[in-house]
């Protein structure tokens, strides 16, 4: 059950967070691995028996070099995972700045479209695409107006890519996780969101990468076969309602 053995799989910004996670899941699982970094990930693909290929996701020859190297060293790709992504320090929208918006844009939207350009001309039919989107792809939050914008267009081109890859059997479904226990979730810009995570999470808790992992192994294998054109929440209950740890906070000194 869940087997990768053998797949090939490609992990973009494979070299830490949710990326590192599925990348040590997947190989744990049999899958053959690339480690796909902006960053020098050699010495993590020899420790862990996979292949490292440079990649810079802004670019779109970069992405397409990328899965040229990949059929060359493994053969086609089974599963993709469009995970690389950054984040910039929160702004209001009076302060917005175009260019910050670009800069969230070219990684995080670009990463994902050209993956979904070039990758599926280098995949076995019945493949799995899966994106790294966010909650912040379906609700607002104050400050984060390039984060949200961007990654809820990476919802809209996972409904898109599904439906145009559909006849190839080729499933591209994505992933919307709250803030993840990773270091992007503790650079400087983001201590609001780390403090919120307490009262605002139903659970109270960040959500762990391994967990992200685990969920990106599922909808790989062939057990998952009739999953398509999802964004899948994986928020700690935050969309199903306000926690009572909120609650008990908003009516802290409040007669009831």
């Amino acid at each position: 059950m869940f087997s990768l053995k053998d797949k090939v799989a490609v992990i973009t910004g494979g070299g830490s967070g949710v990326g590192l996670a599925t990348v040590k899941r997947f190989c744990e699982a049999g899958a053959k691995v690339i480690i796909a970094d902006i960053t020098d990930q050699q010495a993590l693909a020899d420790e862990l028996g996979c292949r490292y290929v440079h990649v810079d996701v802004s670019s779109e020859e970069s992405v397409k070099r990328l899965f040229e190297a990949t059929e060359e060293i493994y053969g086609k790709v089974d599963a993709l995972i469009n995970n690389a992504g950054i984040i910039v320090p929160g702004e209001m929208l009076e302060d917005a700045q175009m260019d910050e918006y670009l800069k969230v844009f070219n990684v995080n939207f670009g990463g994902v479209l050209y993956g979904l350009k070039y990758g599926p001309a280098h995949m076995n039919d019945g493949g799995s695409i899966i994106n790294t989107a966010s909650l912040a792809g379906k609700i607002g939050f104050p400050g984060y107006g390039a984060y949200c914008s961007v990654k809820g267009s990476v919802i809209q081109v996972t409904r898109v890519a599904a439906l145009e890859l559909a006849e190839r059997n080729i499933r591209v479904n994505c992933v919307c996780p709250s803030t993840i226990d990773t270091p992007m979730a503790h650079a400087e810009g983001n201590e609001l969101e780390l403090m919120l995570k307490d009262y605002v999470w139903p659970l109270g808790r960040m959500c762990e990468p391994e967990e992200i992992a685990a969920m990106y192994h599922f909808m790989a294998a062939d057990d998952c076969t009739y999953l398509t054109g999802t964004a899948i929440d994986m928020d700690g209950g935050y969309k199903a309602g306000t926690g009572m740890k909120a609650i008990g906070k908003l009516t802290e000194g409040v007669e009831l």
